[in-house]
């Protein structure tokens, strides 16, 4: 055994299950992790080096896994302030703040939501995939605010996985649209790819080019050549709800990329020092991937955007 390797041993609970399944369940380790480590000659049954995922060994037979140290994550620790909704051993609820961005990328390599976690979790996250890091199961946009759950260990990684998968999440975000919906309530549907005029904007896409995706939204006030809109996600695909209001004709107020600021509101932007677009994932749910218990988060309306709902002549929340 290497100096730096922990090693878990034991027998298949079950017969019947795929090599990967059941390593997984028995583990807590995910069934990707499990196929790098047979990969890699890191997994044995009954004493023999065990290579393929898919075999199916009898109850009883005994395994080892040896499992390396997590190489350091490529992201630096950073002391930045969180907004910690939930936290226990297993996952991290967020609330974060717009001007964040979620993961180290060209342009932001440090500064990020992952560079927080990394400090604030120190020793407390299991090596996902191999590397120490957080497990970013889904992303918000940069400049938009809101919550955002994180896995801290493999098991609660591909648990939260497989909801986002199966569209299971609960996912309500509010959004400032320019104009008003009409209907006030509806369903938008249409597969969300890359455009092809301009390769660093999302657009509306044939299925076979895209991903499919829903949003459901229904006017919840009328504002001043605006509106508050809620919208439920029954997908999550990058700048969804950004992508299906544009496509609708109400684009978010403020956004820079799917929308047009008009010149109704442009002096009241400017005034207020508004530079997003007006986007707040608001409520979060899912099945806790440990206890089983299903479990719901909210985030109140940040002080920027409810302040320009006020100035449009809402209530503001």
């Amino acid at each position: 055994m290497g100096a730096c390797e922990t090693i878990i041993e034991g027998t298949i609970p079950a017969g019947g299950l795929r090599l990967d399944r059941a390593l997984a369940d028995v583990s807590g380790l995910s069934r990707e992790r499990i196929k790098a480590l047979m990969d890699e000659g890191r997994v044995a049954l009954a004493g023999k080096t065990a290579a393929q995922a898919s075999l199916k060994p009898a109850e009883g037979t005994p395994f080892s896994i040896r499992v390396p140290e997590a190489a350091p994550a490529e992201a630096a620790a950073q002391d930045i302030p969180l907004s910690v909704v939930y936290e226990d051993a297993h996952l991290i609820v967020v609330d974060k703040p717009a001007g964040l961005v979620v993961h180290p990328a060209a342009g932001n390599f440090d500064g990020t939501l992952v560079n927080a976690l990394l400090y604030h979790c120190r020793g407390q996250l299991s090596g996902i995939g191999g590397v120490a890091r957080p497990g970013i199961v889904h992303r918000i946009d940069k400049d938009t605010s809101g919550l955002l759950v994180v896995a801290k260990t493999d098991a609660a990684h591909e648990g939260l996985a497989k909801q986002f998968a199966d569209h299971s999440i609960h996912r309500i975000y509010q959004a400032v649209t320019t104009g008003v919906p009409v209907p006030s309530a509806g369903t938008v549907r249409g597969a969300i790819g890359r455009s092809e005029r301009d390769r660093k904007k999302m657009a509306l896409v044939s299925e076979g080019r895209g991903k499919h995706a829903v949003t459901h939204y229904r006017t919840i006030e009328v504002l001043q050549g605006a509106a508050l809109v809620e919208c439920r996600l029954e997908t999550g695909r990058t700048h969804q709800v950004r992508v299906h209001l544009a496509s609708i004709g109400h684009a978010l107020v403020g956004d820079p990329v799917y929308g047009r600021t008009s010149s109704q509101h442009k002096p009241l932007l400017a005034r207020l020092g508004f530079r997003r677009q007006a986007l707040h994932a608001a409520e979060l749910g899912f099945i806790h991937p440990a206890s089983g218990d299903s479990v719901r988060f909210a985030s109140p309306t940040p002080v920027d955007l409810s302040t320009l709902i006020v100035e449009l002549g809402g209530q503001g929340g």
